[in-house]
Parts: structure tokens; C-alpha cells; sequence
């Protein structure tokens, strides 16, 4: 079975952990998002692939979600006594490293795509991960002035974690994305595979983007095989983080029907909401999109395994 999964950070990371278990024999591409891709300290970071790559490649800090197990922090504390900041994200000793390692490929001229294959020859993560792009994109949030001066647009990182996602987010910018190309090997997984799955995710800011780099929403479109996913939203709140603050940014209510219906039923064959939302399973039926209610809770890898095979039952529904 070749399986394509479109991922953000941590959600997405810990779902491909239970999908690994459920399909042990799949051929399992990820296309990692990249809008939340971020320069600090002369250093490329990404987040979300770093996410990826850390957790199938058994180095993830467990209790985060995010960063380097047994992190220690003495470069960060020692720019802080420079002086040096932004204070407000925090990258430990043996994440720099790999931030280091990224940036000189690409100041050497390899694309993204072909230092994250690099980098995951040392995790051996035992999927393919691919960035969504090559090109920059760069997720921006549109929020009000703390002066009281106007609109300001600030990058994704410093509204999500600085300001940790405290005052409204007027609108969700994919800076680059119309003038972004899929990364090679992107469209080509896309037609090759059995199944698409969007997992839980943040639908604005993680697939969301990923869907907003031309070609990529168009080829799963118009693939013939089954595209399913799975509500980030329990019971109308996000499952973890701050999801329906840039829900609301799109005009999306955060409720598991609503995610579906903003994916719609030109992109979404299948949907699963979580037990709570077994009521609304009738309202995503009507919208074109078959339904099930299930329990979504990643409470441990086996839990999201069960998640995960659900996900891929609902796409042998949708086939047969």
C-alpha cells in the first residue's frame, strides 16, 4: 500500500507514529509543511520537518512534543548574555546542530528536499519525508498593533509562540505559496498512491498550507483513490494547541463538521470525528463527505494506531 500523508508538527508526527504501527508494510510518503519555517540566529529552522524527523527517528523530547530528548541549552544562554534574542523560541544544543548542518547545504546549493533526505539518514524515520516546496513560503498572521497603531502582519512563530495565539488573528497569509512549486517527488507520490490521508493537523496553518502551494490541492483532487481525514477538533475545542483562533481568522467555526466542510467535498472522500461528535456525522454525510465517528484521542501510539486504521477502513469504504 502506498500511502501519502500531508503533515504539520506535532499532530501530525505522533498520527504517522500509530500510522507506522497499523501499516508496518506500507510505503508511506509525508509531505511536511514548511510555512513555519523560520530564520533565527543566521539558521534555517523547520519546525514541522525537524517534528517529524525527530519523533519516527526515536529523538523527540516526549513531554513537549517537540525538540531534542535530553536537550541542555547553554548556546541559547549564552547569546542571551550577548544580548542575542529573539528570547521567545527556544532551540537547544543538539537542535542547533541540525539547523547548522541544514544551513550549509543550503548555502551550498542543495534544495530543501535533498538536505531533508540528508538529515533523515540519520534518523531513518521509515517514511519519506518530503518538504511541500523547495521555494519559501513563509506563514504570516495578520493581527492588531500592541501600539494600538493599526494592522501588522508577524510571522506564524511569533504569533503562535511569543504571543501564544492571545489576540485575534485577522487573516492567515501563506507569504509565498502562489509562487511556490511542489518539491520533486510531490505530485509523482500523489498519483502513485493508494490513499491520501490529512491527519489531525491544524487545517489552516499546517495542511492548509501545504494545499496552498499550486498543484498540490489540484493533484489530490483529481486523484482516483480515496482522501481521508481526521477532526482536529474534539468536542468544538482543538484537540492540543490554539486551532480555533486561525480557524476564526478563515471564518471556520471550530467544530469537527466545519474543518470538513472547509476542506470540502471536492478534496475530502472520507471524515472522521471523534465519539463526542457522533451527532454531527449526519451534517458531514450531508455535505457530500461519508462519516464516521470513532475515538481520536492520541492517548499512546496504540491508540493512534487504532486511529489510523480507522482512517484506512473509511478509505476502503470509500473505494469499494
Amino acid at each position: 500500500m502506498r500511502i501519502v500523508v500531508l503533515a504539520g508538527g506535532i499532530g501530525g508526527a505522533r498520527f504517522l507514529r500509530g500510522l507506522k504501527q497499523a501499516a508496518p508494510d506500507a510505503e508511506i510518503t509525508v509531505v511536511g509543511n514548511t510555512g513555519d519555517d523560520i530564520h533565527l540566529f543566521g539558521l534555517k529552522v523547520c519546525p514541522d520537518l525537524d517534528t517529524v524527523m525527530y519523533t519516527l527517528g526515536g529523538g523527540i523530547d516526549e513531554e513537549k512534543g517537540w525538540g531534542r530528548t535530553g536537550e541542555t541549552w547553554s548556546v541559547k544562554e549564552e547569546l542571551a548574555a550577548y544580548g542575542v534574542g529573539p528570547d521567545w523560541f527556544g532551540l537547544g544544543d543538539r537542535d542547533f546542530a541540525t539547523h547548522i548542518v541544514r544551513t550549509q547545504m543550503l548555502a551550498a546549493g542543495y534544495p530543501l528536499s535533498a538536505v531533508t533526505e540528508a538529515l533523515c539518514a540519520r534518523w531513518r524515520p521509515g517514511v519519506r519525508l518530503i518538504p511541500m516546496s523547495d521555494d519559501r513560503v513563509e506563514t504570516h498572521v495578520l493581527i492588531d498593533s500592541p501600539d494600538g497603531s493599526g494592522r501588522k502582519a508577524v510571522h506564524f512563530q511569533e504569533y503562535w509562540v511569543r504571543h501564544r495565539a492571545s489576540m485575534p488573528a485577522h487573516a492567515v497569509l501563506p507569504v509565498g505559496a502562489d509562487r511556490a512549486a511542489p518539491a520533486p517527488g510531490v505530485l509523482e507520490a500523489i498519483g502513485a498512491a493508494d490513499v491520501v490521508l490529512f491527519p489531525p493537523s491544524n487545517p489552516v496553518v499546517s495542511i492548509g498550507t501545504i494545499l496552498a502551494v499550486p498543484g498540490i490541492r489540484e493533484a489530490i483532487a483529481d486523484a482516483a483513490v480515496p482522501v481521508v481525514g481526521l477532526s482536529p477538533v474534539v468536542g468544538g475545542a482543538p484537540v492540543r494547541g490554539m486551532a480555533d483562533k486561525v480557524l476564526a481568522a478563515v471564518g471556520v467555526e471550530s467544530t469537527a463538521a466545519a474543518v470538513a466542510r472547509h476542506y470540502g467535498s471536492g478534496l475530502l472522500d472520507g471524515w472522521l470525528v471523534d465519539t463526542a461528535d457522533a451527532a454531527s456525522a449526519a451534517e458531514v454525510e450531508e455535505a457530500g463527505i461519508r462519516c464516521r465517528a470513532v475515538p481520536l484521542m492520541m492517548t499512546d501510539t496504540d491508540a493512534t494506531a487504532r486511529m489510523a486504521q480507522e482512517a484506512l477502513d473509511l478509505a476502503e469504504e470509500v473505494r469499494a
